[in-house]
């Protein structure tokens, strides 16, 4: 196997995970999450998002948890922006990295951003240029590359053009993500291979969902291809309200139990997540949605 020696994990439990949650979760019980993930080793962070509180009212306290973190060094703490005004509140906050999320589906990118694709890119180039003008660095994600609630499969192409377009306008990462887990290794490693035509491969991330169980064949994949960078979500929290059913990012536990094994790097301590995501899950009332912490459960109550 041809997989990298080592991988860098995005957490995006605090901010992915999260959002959706239908109850207030304390501002402090965000911060002892994200420090509980810093301390485990893990390099960057999601840790909200500046987007408008009336679409996403469990992110409204992001100015909140940005100033309460301790944030450590050599750690990152990205937040969603956008558009133009997130941005400006980012900055206000004192975020020293963005990320903005286009679509590869038309349909998706009106439901979620009430935008054309275009538009939505259009806006994203506003927040490259002012990003670069304060010297702070944008990732860009791009959902439904693999499918859509609406339209169903997409085409790699059609990802590779918006890929391409994210990461000319300054993105420094772009994030490809099966935002409704229908994907299958072969379909996740020929799209990594589309894009990698027009954006660098060492410029792209996976983002899996784990709806049909298919996350971690996926990772696996597309490491493959070379892509050295995974995002996860701790305790697989998260989903999507525009896609009844879909489940969250791929565990955290989960990947890392899966990347250890095979002698990767990571940097991170498996327990030590697990251990924040049984903190998180006992806030929110319900058991973690990851096999390994549930194993690892077990093993602690032996």
């Amino acid at each position: 196997m041809n997989i990298p020696a080592y991988v860098k994990v995005v957490e995006v439990g605090p901010r992915d995970g999260l959002q959706n949650e239908p109850f207030r979760i304390p501002t402090n019980a965000k911060v002892e999450l994200v420090d509980r993930l810093a301390d485990a080793g893990l390099s960057v962070i999601e840790t909200g998002s500046f987007v408008s509180p009336k679409w996403v009212p469990q992110m409204n306290d992001t100015a909140e948890v940005l100033a309460a973190i301790k944030q450590k060094p050599g750690t990152r703490y990205p937040v969603l922006a956008p558009n133009i005004e997130g941005f400006r509140r980012a900055v206000k906050a004192g975020a020293k990295e963005v990320a903005v999320f286009a679509a590869a589906s038309e349909t998706f990118s009106r439901k979620n951003l009430n935008c054309s694709i275009e538009e939505s890119l259009q806006r994203f180039n506003e927040v490259c240029s002012a990003a670069r003008s304060e010297g702070i660095t944008v990732r860009g994600y791009i959902s439904c590359v693999l499918g859509c609630p609406y339209e169903g499969k997409i085409d790699a192409e059609a990802v590779a053009r918006v890929a391409g377009q994210l990461y000319d306008s300054g993105c420094y990462e772009v994030s490809l993500g099966d935002t409704i887990g229908v994907g299958t290794p072969l379909r996740a490693r020929r799209l990594v291979e589309t894009v990698a035509r027009v954006v660098p491969m060492e410029c792209l991330a996976a983002h899996f969902h784990d709806t049909y169980g298919q996350a971690l064949a996926n990772v696996l994949a597309v490491l493959e291809c070379g892509v050295a960078v995974v995002d996860a979500s701790v305790a697989g929290l998260g989903g999507c309200p525009y896609a009844p059913g879909a489940s969250g990012n791929v565990a955290t536990e989960d990947l890392l139990y899966c990347l250890h094994g095979m002698d990767v790097e990571t940097g991170v301590d498996l327990e030590s997540v697990a251990a924040a995501g049984r903190f998180i899950c006992s806030e929110l009332g319900r058991d973690p949605g990851s096999k390994v912490s549930k194993a690892l459960s077990a093993r602690l109550a032996q």
